[in-house]
């Protein structure tokens, strides 16, 4: 019968172009037709375009599957590292709670959600209709470390007076973080009484801007970053009276002013008397005095200090 029917057809596209028998491109017209027509008859997959799913750890993952025409068939959920069956319709099958089959009556769209994703989630997952073969379409999960980060490094030098800037960014996030928290220690300042402080956060860019007005050494401490789903990101801030703390931080060659007055005691006294004992004192007074400064100021800056006066000793005695 679909001989009859097709050499019918090919038979009265002749006759409608006007020749003995069918041409080329009736021919092709009338398979894409006729591919077309059971195309819509049967199950198939479409608005398959995006396949490539990412989630941060901590995270769920939904990935959609949409089938047309599916009629008695039913859609399955299988993982391809292992060909575990996760999800038939939906009711799931797996032991592991984070997955779950999710679809609206009379709706093309079969979704598998996982919640709470973890690093080994990470890979291939197909979606199945009960087909004779079985047909199917393989979707890509990539889960990712969501953190945070604060541009200026892990430890920042800021001089009495001046002000406190810094800038957190998310990165590896699905979706924008709905609060973006600062911590001072164990405190929390977004909403801080002291004045001068404030945040701005935009959540399309994931950044947040911390600033704090006119420092003073009592807002020296650890700054955390706190993203509502991210990792958290922190730097060390330090507060100091000094002049040039920027030479401190960037390692410059320089003595610190804390130093300036031992150097000059020192070298009133030792003009005053150069006998060899008081010279080792003073030599130890030093190194007490530097101990001293080392906990309060920074340690490269101290190296430089210990260097400067003890050449200036030896150029003295």
């Amino acid at each position: 019968m679909k001989v009859i029917l097709l050499a019918f057809s090919y038979g009265l596209l002749g006759l409608l172009s006007g020749q003995d028998g069918p041409s080329k491109d009736d021919i092709f017209d009338f398979t894409n037709y006729t591919v077309n027509v059971k195309l819509k008859q049967e199950p198939h997959f479409y608005n398959t375009s995006i396949r490539d799913y990412k989630a941060a750890v901590g995270q769920p993952a939904y990935l959609h599957c949409f089938v047309k025409n599916l009629g008695d068939r039913e859609v399955s959920w299988i993982r391809k590292r292992d060909l575990h069956n996760l999800a038939v319709g939906v009711h799931a099958y797996s032991r592991d709670p984070r997955f779950a089959a999710i679809h609206t009556e009379g709706s093309d769209d079969w979704v598998l959600r996982v919640a709470n994703v973890q690093l080994k989630d990470t890979g291939a997952y197909e979606c199945q209709v009960s087909t004779e073969p079985k047909m199917g379409i393989t979707f890509w999960l990539t889960v990712e470390v969501s953190k945070a980060e604060i541009t200026t490094g892990t430890e920042v030098l800021v001089r009495a007076g001046s002000d406190i800037n810094l800038t957190c960014r998310v990165a590896n996030v699905a979706e924008p973080p709905s609060f973006i928290y600062w911590y001072r220690d164990t405190n929390m300042i977004n909403y801080a009484l002291r004045g001068g402080v404030s945040v701005e956060t935009d959540q399309h860019l994931r950044t947040s801007r911390l600033l704090v007005a006119r420092a003073t050494t009592k807002d020296s401490g650890n700054y955390t970053c706190v993203p509502s789903n991210s990792d958290t990101a922190s730097v060390m801030v330090h507060v100091v009276n000094s002049e040039r703390p920027q030479a401190m931080q960037s390692g410059v060659s320089s003595t610190p002013a804390s130093c300036v007055p031992s150097i000059l005691l020192i070298s009133a006294v030792i003009n005053k008397n150069r006998n060899q004992f008081l010279s080792i004192l003073i030599q130890l007074m030093i190194i007490v005095k530097f101990i001293y400064v080392t906990l309060k100021i920074n340690l490269n800056s101290i190296r430089h200090c210990i260097r400067d006066n003890s050449t200036f000793i030896n150029m003295i005695m």
